[in-house]
């Protein structure tokens, strides 16, 4: 490898929805979006509001090829994709790939269902780059870039959401977003899929406090994020996907609470850069 960088860009770190005001200045408000740059190239997850700025961050790097995966299709994380330039480039070419539906739907089903009347006012018609709309299982083990190897698992998710593993070298990251944890249990996919891992991203939406109003609501908390990490011996612990209306001292009083439980606990800011 020429290049041995793997790091990986937050670019929205938001769960549910877009948030902006004076409250939410040092975490951001956007949605989910992950720029994981392996060597001098790059994968991009999910496409929530977070995802344009990273299309022309990566336009004006001189990238014409891309790479995105969908953990699934809520709003939230897809609601960037029509406002993602580069899909609309002739001289682009743009690879995605799902594979949380069980075959119900494809990839290229899901972009026209988001895209269409009354919900938006072109489709996916009007792109101009050369699209590569893919599938896959859950389970699946892909190749996307040389050298990178990405691991996949369904998550507890309505409707079904993928969680993944990049190896890259001799370095892992996983993104384990929109799950839902139940009560006194630890997922043995999700510890499977984390075990040993230099960044563990997990979705904190919600406290433990709070999970008896919002269960069933697809979502878990950074205490169990932390139960998770510290079982399967992940190195470091990243929060996510955000409770929309999680202010900035909320959020900095998870941050220390977590981190004098496991010191490689942190709260996920919108552009921050992460060596693995």
């Amino acid at each position: 490898m020429n290049d041995p960088r793997f790091q990986i860009k937050l670019w929205g770190t938001r769960g549910s929805l877009p948030v902006s005001g004076a409250e939410f200045q040092q975490f951001g408000g956007n949605t989910s979006c992950f720029e994981l740059r392996c060597g001098d190239q790059s994968l991009l997850f999910d496409a929530g509001s977070g995802i344009p700025l990273a299309g022309r961050a990566l336009q004006d790097a001189g990238v014409k090829k891309f790479t995105l995966f969908f953990s699934h299709f809520h709003y939230d994380h897809v609601i960037g994709l029509p406002f993602f330039v580069p899909l609309y480039c002739d001289d682009t070419s743009v690879q995605v790939w799902s594979g949380h539906t069980g075959g119900l739907k494809t990839t290229q089903q899901m972009f026209s269902d988001f895209m269409r009347a009354p919900f938006f006012p072109i489709g996916p018609e009007m792109f101009r780059a050369q699209i590569d709309y893919r599938q896959f299982q859950p389970g699946a083990v892909l190749t996307p870039l040389p050298g990178v190897t990405l691991r996949t698992v369904m998550l507890n998710h309505h409707g079904g959401a993928i969680g993944y593993r990049a190896e890259f070298g001799s370095k892992s990251v996983a993104i384990i977003i929109d799950v839902e944890h139940e009560s006194s249990t630890l997922d043995p996919a999700v510890l499977e899929l984390i075990e040993g891992v230099d960044l563990f991203l997990y979705d904190a939406t919600f406290e433990d406090s709070e999970m008896q109003m919002f269960a069933g609501f697809g979502h878990s908390t950074w205490q169990q994020g932390i139960r998770l990490a510290k079982t399967a011996g992940a190195k470091r612990l990243g929060f996510v996907h955000h409770a929309p209306l999680r202010t900035d001292s909320q959020l900095l009083k998870i941050e220390a609470e977590a981190q004098a439980e496991f010191p490689g606990a942190f709260c996920g800011r919108d552009l921050q850069v992460i060596d693995i």
